[in-house]
């Protein structure tokens, strides 16, 4: 018996039609989502009433198939002119996502307010457009991956358990995993996928750059009510958590900055825990807690000198051996290159 919600029941039912483009039976949707015909039915009802465009398309033996219909009528959405420039302005901050079918869909909005702007004010503003340029070193590509991050969204949005073909950093060739797929995020222009892998016995994160292949399985799973991403990230700095079992203590971070970078960390929100302290030199204190330090330690290493971690001791103890096998190395390379002259 389906537990869900009749909206996110109607919801993933929407789904559904959106990835099959022949449509589906109602008998189809009653066993795939565990509910009667007639459920089946009013939900198709209560979608079709909302402005989905859904129509019944009657197939061999007779059998009707619902789908959702490409063309058809749509409700109409209409922007102001500020809201359409500034929409079309803003496109090219999508573009680490292409190759996603958040970029296809966002192409296709785009092209329709380029014919409702003309030739002229189009003109116009792509001079304009010149002056907004985005920097995004080492942007991964996704152009190549449209299908595989189709098939894991809609894993995410049917519950559906998938084995997911997968070569970690550090591995060769890639491996199967079996995983239940609970959502996608979106950390530095790369996505991530978060999923509970049978093979790891717990949620992970696994960079989607490294998926190769998804095979979806008929078979469901029952996601856990209490998750969601934001919860999930809360006590993180990034992307990276403990991939302990147990649910890992909080830990009390406290970095001091140098005056000439205070103005910067200032100015942005780095953590929802973040507590910021001016101190009378100038300088300013970020206090926070997380369940881990790793990318973490990585983003302190960026300011040089211009961070001192003050507590914990323990990633205090860690930066201070980082830095040392650095200048090892460093010295190293000297003295390698003063020999060979």
């Amino acid at each position: 018996m389906d537990s869900s919600t009749p909206v996110q029941r109607q919801w993933r039912i929407l789904i559904a039609l959106m990835h099959r483009r022949q449509g589906q039976t109602v008998k189809e949707l009653s066993q795939e989502f565990e509910v009667n015909t007639r459920t089946i039915l009013r939900d198709l009802n209560t979608l079709r009433q909302a402005g989905f465009p859904l129509s019944e398309r009657v197939s061999d033996f007779g059998r009707k198939h619902w789908r959702l219909a490409e063309g058809g009528p749509r409700a109409p959405i209409h922007f102001t002119w500020p809201e359409a420039v500034s929409l079309y302005l803003g496109r090219q901050f999508l573009d680490p996502l292409a190759g996603t079918y958040f970029w296809k869909s966002a192409q296709t909005a785009f092209t329709k307010i380029q014919s409702m702007l003309g030739e002229a004010a189009l003109s116009q503003l792509e001079k304009v457009s010149r002056h907004f340029f985005q920097t995004i070193p080492g942007r991964p590509d996704y152009s190549g991956k449209a299908e595989v991050i189709d098939r894991l969204m809609q894993a995410v949005e049917e519950h559906r358990i998938a084995f997911v073909a997968y070569q970690s950093e550090r591995a060769t060739e890639p491996v199967s995993l079996e995983m239940y797929p609970y959502g996608i995020a979106y950390h530095k222009g790369a996505l991530y996928l978060v999923a509970w892998s049978r093979d790891h016995d717990s949620i992970r994160h696994f960079k989607i750059d490294r998926v190769s292949g998804v095979d979806i399985q008929q078979l469901q799973f029952t996601p856990d009510p209490d998750f969601s991403l934001e919860k999930h990230f809360a006590n993180s700095f990034g992307v990276f958590r403990s991939e302990a079992p147990a649910q890992p203590a909080l830990q009390r971070i406290r970095i001091r900055f140098a005056p000439t970078v205070a103005r910067y960390v200032q100015e942005k929100i780095w953590h929802p825990s973040q507590q910021l302290k001016k101190e009378s030199d100038g300088s300013v204190t970020l206090e926070m807690h997380l369940e881990n330090t790793q990318e973490l330690k990585s983003w302190i290493q960026s300011f040089g000198p211009k961070a001192t971690v003050l507590e914990p001791k323990s990633l205090k103890t860690e930066i201070i051996d980082d830095l040392k096998k650095t200048l090892e190395s460093y010295e190293r390379l000297q003295t390698t290159q003063r020999e060979a002259n």
